[in-house]
């Protein structure tokens, strides 16, 4: 075939990436914060752009309310209902069983004894502490108060401006104990070294290679920085803290010294080997633990190191007392925004210049194309939260045990979208539920098999069983990782040692051998 240009004709299909279907891909996976960030940018670029604040002067807006409605209604009279909620009826023959010793998360046809009696037993705690949560989320508002010295009120934004910072608390003590300017260029240079536990970060070295200058005034300048407050700041490791703190209460004598330098040997409970080291009898060595324990091994946190976010929730989840599920979207949390139609009428009649025009119809077309986003932005956060409550009912109603394997697949099927757009939904997103805020991403999680061959296992399920079983286990049989693999695949759970191990890991959990001396030394 020979290789020559040539003219040719192709029928193919392709997606273009329009700039609004790259707007409402980017409103999908903004956070509320961030959304009304966005928002407000717009309002200043786009003069047709209006927040609704409840009066309809002048302004239309039949079908473009930022309040979606679930195309995906299970629930009848939905219809009839607020656009922003809906209603998940699930009777008890969809609710899961909760069979002794056994995590079974497929759908039974009713409760068994034993669920009912945990419902029962739990229901007034869950009822008291979903009461709370839900008075103390101010629709709308962000800020939290507390009482002042004086009786009033303080918001919580006023408090963070004003916090104390580690390294600003510092820095002033620096500005009037350091004279020479080289100095203090050194001492600040080594403040921005510092973690948020007040603990140095790199190497005396590192710090001397940077800034020119030699390690031993480099090192000349650290001593004089751990002697400012907090006690045991700059300090590059734990025993060196405690030694500062000890250092500064008179207490760091030959015998304690050696205890601080080997405080590893404590933290493996191996005290007799401590006691070898430090020539301490009983009685020393149980009154060297116990002004330890009164150190602070992170002076550093006492400080603030940033301020705190608040998290607003995207989507209120509440069960009825007939027992469906009643969700909503919190839109007031976000500004509503309108279209003001009249406005643009007026200009239109007024305005002549074909570059005015040109300007004033990409406004319009471009605030109709926003107004659009933000209802399908809501309806889509709407469907994958209606569809998530639908799979994860049994964690709803009963906790964390009951947990469902679920994957983004799962939802995208059911609701009809694309696995990349259910990934959007659920960043920085988060449900209000009556057992807490939790982001749609905690309730996707892998599945560990089933070892009769029925459906999978949450691993969060799973790791739940392994901490109640550590946590209910006999301070003289301590469970290995082989035996609590061996316990949870007689509840129909096929895991492997290796699985467990990294599960316990994840939890935090010691090793059985480091359980074994813990639980001994608290029996002692």
């Amino acid at each position: 075939m020979a290789l020559t240009p040539r003219l040719e004709i192709r029928q193919g299909q392709s997606l273009v990436m329009t700039p609004q279907l790259q707007q409402a891909i980017k409103l999908l996976q903004l956070s509320n914060l961030e959304l009304t960030s966005h928002i407000e940018s717009e309002l200043e670029r786009n003069p047709l752009l209006e927040i609704d604040t409840g009066e309809a002067d002048g302004v239309e807006n039949d079908d473009l309310s930022p309040n979606a409605t679930n195309d995906a209604r299970l629930d009848e009279d939905s219809s009839q209902k607020d656009s922003s909620e809906v209603e998940l009826n699930l009777s008890e023959e969809m609710l899961p069983t909760r069979e002794a010793g056994n995590l079974d998360t497929e759908f039974d046809n009713v409760y068994t004894d034993e669920a009912r009696a945990d419902k029962a037993q739990n229901e007034e705690q869950y009822t008291k502490q979903a009461d709370d949560s839900w008075d103390n989320v101010a629709v709308g508002a962000t800020t939290s108060t507390r009482e002042d010295q004086y009786g009033g009120t303080e918001a919580l934004e006023n408090l963070n401006s004003a916090e104390i910072t580690l390294k600003g608390h510092i820095t002033d003590q620096i500005n009037y104990t350091f004279l020479n300017i080289v100095d203090k260029t050194i001492a600040l240079h080594l403040v921005d070294m510092l973690d948020e536990g007040g603990y140095l970060n790199g190497t005396i070295d590192g710090a001397a290679e940077r800034l020119g200058s030699s390690s031993a005034k480099i090192l000349r300048i650290l001593k004089q920085l751990q002697k400012l407050e907090p006690v045991g700041v700059f300090a590059r490791n734990v025993a060196e803290c405690l030694a500062l703190q000890l250092a500064e209460l008179d207490r760091l004598d030959p015998m304690m010294t050696l205890f601080v330098e080997n405080i590893h040997l404590l933290a493996e409970h191996k005290l007799d080997e401590l006691q070898t080291i430090t020539g301490a009898d009983a009685e020393d060595l149980a009154q060297m633990l116990a002004e330890i324990k009164q150190l602070n091994p992170k002076p550093g946190l006492k400080y603030g190191t940033a301020n705190a976010q608040t998290v607003i929730p995207d989507i209120f989840v509440r069960q009825k007392k007939d027992g469906s599920w009643r969700i909503e979207l919190n839109s007031a949390s976000l500004p509503k925004i309108l279209v003001n139609q009249n406005y643009y009428a007026d200009l239109r009649k007024t305005v002549n210049d074909k570059t005015d025009i040109e300007f004033l119809t990409e406004c319009l077309s471009n605030a109709n194309w926003l107004v659009r986003s933000l209802e399908q932005r809501a309806t889509t956060i709407l469907k994958v939260a209606t569809e998530i409550v639908k799979q994860q009912d049994g964690f709803l109603v009963y906790g964390v045990e009951y947990l469902r394997p679920l994957n983004l697949k799962t939802v995208a099927d059911a609701v009809e979208m694309h696995e990349s757009t259910i990934s959007r939904v659920t960043n920085h997103k988060y449900m209000m539920t009556e057992r807490g805020l939790f982001e749609l991403k905690y309730f996707f999680n892998s599945s560990v098999p089933s070892a009769d061959g029925g459906e999978g296992h949450s691993s969060e399920a799973v790791k739940a069983r392994i901490q109640k079983l550590i946590d209910d286990e006999d301070p003289k049989k301590i469970l290995s990782d082989d035996k609590l693999a061996g316990l949870l695949k007689e509840v129909g759970i096929d895991i492997a040692r290796r699985t467990v191990a990294k599960y316990r890991e994840a939890l935090k959990l010691p090793s059985s051998i480091n359980r074994r001396k813990q639980k001994k030394h608290l029996l002692s």
